[in-house]
């Protein structure tokens, strides 16, 4: 796939997702790459939150936000969408531009000067009043422009905004591209330690007999870690586990934080290290004539991020912290495995044992699971009605694109795959548990946010097997959850020019109370058969979307509502009472 034709592809992704007519592009192009931050691990769980205006002469901007468990890490998004046909270049004036106005949103709000000029019902009242109630205790801000052109500058220089470094990061198609052509955020993270350290690290390399990965033992200067992970951030970190970390979490950090600001030169006897993957690496003399590794590509901490974290935190929190006396004892594995599959599933590995002391989240590292395996063979078994196209379950990231390029071999088969496989019937790992657990009247886990969703569901299929009934998918499970798919994508599409924000935690819960209406009345077998739903049910879903909107924020008496939807109390205050019975007859509804 060329960047053009990814272009085209994230159009036509856009235009899919939007109503007839629909002036909601601009959104919807937000949405998706805000979600593919998340996929990628480099932000947390967004929120499409729309504002445009002016205070004083200042024009303000935002898109939508992200803020992290902790509340001591803030994104925010603003969106450069002009809908282009073909690559276009767009000027690094009017991404500044853009990245201003949503600087300066970010200044007012910190400094308490904007909740009071904006409508007290709106999303962007609740959050500029949240910014202010956590800004002092913020770790990391960054701001995000995303725009559907070409870039030439991919960042700009570091702001400072009251008391606090704010990033400025483009988000352009090219970069959207490398992402999501090679299935990994990683690639485009190259470290040169002569530029980091001043020469290259020397080390003990090994390599390896198995001809999957190469092996490294190295010790990595603190000031280093810290300049790398302020260039790069969370990205650094491995995206399966997602450890998003600060000082506030867990006393081992604290213990680092004492050891770098008390006893830094005792830092290596003291600290067990970090593990790095690294896709490529290269080789030379160090100073003192050993091995020295000059550069890695790709490089990614699969174990150690509280290390990391906590190294550029301190040194920020305590500038008089001397790092020149901190080593840090790392091991490197140089990714040799060209098969996508394989190679995540050799990273889990790594990471799940590499963390197999602390509480790493190990629903994040489930590709090579029973379940998600028999899911995939079906996705490739079972044909769609019309005996020729197929849904794809992607349980590897990146392995779609795998496929097209191992049996697109020529523009005639790539275009007949496409056809019969489209992106729009792809399905990932963290999709299916978002359609099955809102299928499950559980809106409020859905609304937690991908990860946690899937760290849920996973949870729950544990529960199953240790209780005796294991989910086992077979052909009738796989025509289910595309049913349920299905409905999803229908039920927020259909949501989306209803309500003005929060559209996420609206789909759902609308989803949720379709099921929990129709329960075992519903048809699923013939919303497969039809490969999709009738007029009436959308009609129906109207219905129902505004009332959820309405309780929502009925049920919320003022709290965030994306936040305010995250609570067991929500979904129980949603369901408490019935909502409307369904007006009329829906064909995907059986009679007795």
């Amino acid at each position: 796939m060329t960047l053009n034709d990814f272009l085209i592809e994230t159009r036509a992704e856009i235009l899919a997702q939007m109503s007839d007519g629909s002036p909601f592009a601009e959104l919807v192009f937000c949405e998706v790459i805000m979600q593919h931050l998340v996929d990628a691990g480099m932000t947390f769980e967004p929120v499409v939150c729309h504002f445009q205006g002016k205070v004083g002469n200042a024009n303000l901007r935002l898109s939508g936000y992200a803020i992290s468990d902790d509340a001591d890490q803030l994104d925010l998004f603003v969106s450069l969408y002009e809908g282009f046909e073909t690559l276009t270049p767009i000027q690094d004036q009017d991404s500044k531009t853009a990245a201003q106005q949503c600087v300066r949103f970010l200044e007012l709000c910190a400094a308490g000067r904007l909740a009071d000029k904006l409508d007290p019902s709106s999303d962007a009242h609740s959050l500029a009043l949240r910014i202010r109630e956590i800004y002092d205790g913020l770790e990391q801000v960054r701001v995000f422009v995303l725009t559907d052109g070409v870039a030439k500058s991919k960042s700009f220089k570091t702001r400072e905004v009251g008391g606090k470094s704010v990033r400025l990061e483009v988000m352009d198609i090219e970069r959207l591209f490398r992402h999501r052509s090679e299935g990994k955020p990683r690639d485009e993270l190259v470290v040169d330690f002569n530029e980091v350290s001043g020469s290259p690290l020397p080390c003990v390399f090994v390599p390896g007999e198995t001809g999957d990965y190469d092996y490294a033992l190295t010790a990595v200067p603190g000031e280093a870690l810290r300049y790398i992970y302020e260039k790069f951030g969370p990205r650094l970190l491995e995206a399966n586990v997602r450890s998003f970390l600060s000082l506030k979490a867990k006393g081992v950090n604290a213990g680092i934080q004492s050891t770098l600001r008390v006893n830094p030169e005792r830092f290596m006897a003291f600290n067990n290290g970090i593990v790095l993957v690294a896709d490529e690496m290269k080789l030379a003399r160090a100073e003192d004539g050993s091995p020295g590794i000059v550069w890695l590509r790709g490089m990614q901490i699969v174990n150690g991020g509280q290390t990391t974290a906590s190294i550029y935190f301190t040194k920020r929190k305590y500038p008089e912290a001397d790092l020149s006396k901190v080593r840090v004892p790392a091991k490197i594995i140089v990714m040799r495995e060209e098969d996508p599959a394989k190679e995540e599933a050799l990273v889990s590995d790594i990471s799940r044992y590499a963390n197999s002391q602390n509480a790493v989240r190990q629903s994040d590292l489930s590709a090579n699971k029973p379940f998600h395996v028999d899911v995939e063979r079906l996705s490739l078994a079972i044909y769609c009605p019309d005996g020729v196209g197929r849904w794809f379950y992607e349980r590897a990231a990146g392995s779609y694109n795998t496929l097209l390029s191992r049996e697109g071999t020529t523009p005639a088969r790539l275009k007949a795959l496409k056809e019969s496989v489209p992106a729009s019937r792809k399905i990932t790992k963290t999709e299916l548990a978002k359609y099955l657990m809102a299928w499950d009247v559980s809106p409020d886990v859905v609304s937690l946010g991908t990860q946690k969703c899937f760290d849920r569901f996973m949870t729950r299929l544990a529960e199953a097997e240790e209780a005796g009934s294991p989910v086992v998918p077979d052909p009738a499970f796989f025509k289910g959850l595309v049913a349920k798919a299905l409905v999803f994508k229908a039920v927020h599409k259909t949501a989306r020019p209803l309500v003005s924000a929060f559209l996420a935690n609206v789909a759902a819960y609308t989803v949720a109370v379709v099921a929990n209406t129709y329960q075992d009345t519903f048809d699923l077998e013939k919303v497969w058969r039809n490969q999709g739903v009738s007029n009436q049910f959308i009609e129906q879903v109207e219905i129902w979307a505004r009332e959820v909107n309405e309780r929502l924020h009925e049920t919320a008496n003022g709290k965030m509502i994306s936040e305010w939807a995250k609570r067991p109390e929500c979904r129980e205050a949603m369901f408490a009472r019935p909502f409307s019975p369904p007006y009329g007859e829906v064909p995907e509804a059986r009679i007795g």
